[in-house]
C-alpha cells in the first residue's frame, strides 16, 4: 500500500480531500493553527484510516524526520495561511508558512527522493488569486495568465508556486501545481464568506459585506475540487499546471442574499427576513474585483467536470452547518473571536 503525506489535512480542503481518498497509508501533517481542527478528521483517525502528526512545515528538522520514517510516494500540499484579510493584518506569517514552509517541504522531499524520482509526485495546491484581478468583461484566468498578485496572501502563494516550478525545472523534481477558484462546502472555517454569512444569519448577527458587494467570484464546491485533484494525481502530466474552477460566477451580494433566504426558510422566519442583517461596510484594502477560471485544460486532458452548481448546492451547505453546531461552537472561540473583533467590529460601528 502506497504512503501519502497530506499537509494541512485537518483544514477545510485538506480534510475533505482525505475523506475522498481511496485506501492508502495516509499521514496527515498539520500544525493545528487557528483554521486546522482535529475534529474535522477525528472519525478517520479513530477508524485508523489516517495517522496524524502534529507538526509544522516551518520546522525543517521535523520534516526530515518524517520523511526518514515514511516512504512517501505522494505529497499533497494544502498547508497554508489562506485568508486575505489576515494577510493584510499580519503578512509575515504568510511568508513564513507559505513560502519558507513550502521551501522546507520541497527540500525534505527532494533529499528523501533524490536516489530516484520514479513513482513519486508532489502536488502543490494554489489559488487563482496569484493572477490578480479581472475586468468585468475580461476572459477568465488560464494556465498562461501572467502572475500579478495584489494581496500579501496572493504574493506568498505566487512565491510558493515559483519555488515548486523551479524545483521541477532545475532538479527534475516530480511536481504538479493546481490553481483553484473560491471553494465552499462542509468543514470550512467560519471566517470565509459563505460559512461566516450562514452562521451569523443563524445566530441573528449582523452580516458584514465589503463595499458594494458586487465583487465576483468563481465558486467551486470542495467535493468537485477534490475530484479534480484526484484526477491530477492519477493522470496529470508532471511539470504541468492545471486551473480548477467551478464555472459559477456570482457576486458576493447574490451569494449573501441566497444564504439569507435559505436561513430564513430553515428557521421558519418570514421570507427574506435575514436580509435585514446585511450591513455594507468599508471595503478591505486592494480588494480584487473579479476572479474567474478557465478549466478547459483539465476538462479536456483529464476528463474532469464539476458536478455542483452553487445556487442548487447551497441548501445542503446551510443544512450541514445547522447540523454541526457542536463543531462550529468548538472553533468559534479564542483566536476566531479576536480576529472577528479586529476585522469587523470597527467597520460595523461605522455602518450608517
Amino acid at each position: 500500500m502506497s504512503a501519502w503525506l497530506i499537509t494541512g489535512g485537518a483544514g477545510f480542503i485538506g480534510s475533505n480531500f482525505v475523506r475522498a481518498l481511496a485506501p492508502a497509508q495516509i499521514v496527515v501533517l498539520d500544525s493545528l493553527a487557528y483554521c486546522g481542527n482535529l475534529a474535522s478528521i477525528a472519525d478517520l483517525i479513530d477508524a485508523r484510516r489516517v495517522s496524524f502528526v502534529h507538526g509544522d512545515i516551518r520546522d525543517p528538522a521535523a520534516l526530515a524526520e518524517l520523511f526518514a520514517k515514511h516512504d512517501f510516494q505522494r505529497v499533497v500540499h494544502f498547508a497554508a495561511e489562506s485568508h486575505v484579510d489576515r494577510s493584510i493584518l499580519g503578512p509575515r506569517a504568510f511568508v513564513e508558512t507559505n513560502v519558507v514552509g513550502t521551501l522546507n517541504l520541497l527540500a525534505a522531499a527532494r533529499d528523501r527522493w533524490q536516489d530516484s524520482f520514479a513513482g513519486r509526485l508532489f502536488l502543490h495546491i494554489s489559488t487563482d488569486e496569484v493572477f490578480g484581478t479581472l475586468a468585468p468583461t475580461a476572459p477568465p484566468f488560464n494556465e498562461s495568465t501572467p502572475y500579478a498578485p495584489n494581496s500579501p496572501y496572493a504574493a506568498s502563494k505566487a512565491a510558493s508556486d515559483h519555488l515548486v516550478r523551479a524545483w521541477h525545472h532545475t532538479y527534475g523534481f516530480p511536481a504538479i501545481i493546481t490553481n483553484c477558484s473560491n471553494n465552499y462546502g462542509p468543514w470550512q472555517f467560519p471566517e470565509k464568506l459563505i460559512p461566516l454569512m450562514i452562521l451569523n444569519a443563524i445566530g441573528g448577527r449582523e452580516l458584514p459585506v465589503y463595499g458594494d458587494g458586487l465583487q465576483v467570484r468563481d465558486w467551486l464546491h470542495v467535493h468537485d475540487h477534490c475530484d479534480a485533484l484526484l484526477a491530477v494525481l492519477e493522470r496529470g502530466t508532471v511539470g504541468a499546471t492545471y486551473c480548477i474552477g467551478g464555472g459559477q460566477q456570482h457576486t458576493n451580494e447574490q451569494v449573501v442574499n441566497s444564504i439569507c433566504d435559505l436561513v430564513s426558510e430553515r428557521l421558519g422566519q418570514a421570507p427574506r427576513a435575514a436580509r435585514r442583517l446585511i450591513r455594507h461596510v468599508e471595503d478591505r484594502p486592494g480588494h480584487d474585483r473579479r476572479y474567474a477560471i478557465d478549466s478547459s485544460r483539465i476538462r479536456r486532458e483529464l476528463g474532469w467536470t464539476p458536478r455542483y452548481e452553487l445556487m442548487t448546492s447551497l441548501p445542503a451547505v446551510v443544512d450541514w452547518y445547522l447540523a454541526h453546531q457542536d463543531w462550529v461552537t468548538s472553533i468559534r472561540s479564542g483566536e476566531y473571536l479576536r480576529f472577528y473583533e479586529q476585522q469587523y467590529s470597527q467597520r460595523l460601528r461605522k455602518t450608517p
